[in-house]
């Protein structure tokens, strides 16, 4: 392959902060994945990122919104949903007790992505969870 040659695809969406548009990110990320065994875990993973942009920052306020890239390469699916800021701190990983009934949602990206990473971003956040290709289900890489 000629080293400037990319096999890698990318999308990118923008969406309105409504919660309505949690459901065509969903739709979104299975359309471009729809025929990879990753397509169940990203849309999950788009769904649980989204609705954290629309609950918890300036993306769900008026004229607010949300950003969604997706790259898909034969060696990873990397989803990022860049947030319209509007909070003091970082998402972060909680662990929740069992009794808790918010709090759970980036733990839960953690344990299904192989890799999350939160960058700041111009006014926001961007959370990018990457799925390895050539991992077994359930393995994370060393």
């Amino acid at each position: 392959m000629h080293e400037y040659t990319s096999t890698a695809r990318v999308w990118g969406l923008t969406c309105p902060g409504f919660p309505e548009e949690v459901s065509r990110a969903r739709r979104w990320t299975r359309d471009i994945l729809r025929d990879s065994p990753l397509a169940d875990d990203a849309e999950l993973i788009v769904s649980e990122l989204s609705a954290n942009a629309i609950l918890h920052t300036a993306s769900g306020r008026e004229a607010g919104s949300f950003h969604l890239a997706l790259a898909v390469s034969s060696q990873v699916v990397a989803l990022s949903v860049t947030d319209g800021g509007g909070t003091g701190t970082a998402p972060k990983v909680k662990h929740q007790g069992q009794e808790a009934e918010h709090g759970r949602g980036l733990g839960m990206v953690s344990a299904i992505a192989h890799r999350v990473v939160v960058h700041d971003s111009d006014g926001g956040h961007t959370v990018t969870a990457e799925l390895f290709t050539d991992v077994r289900r359930g393995g994370h890489p060393c």
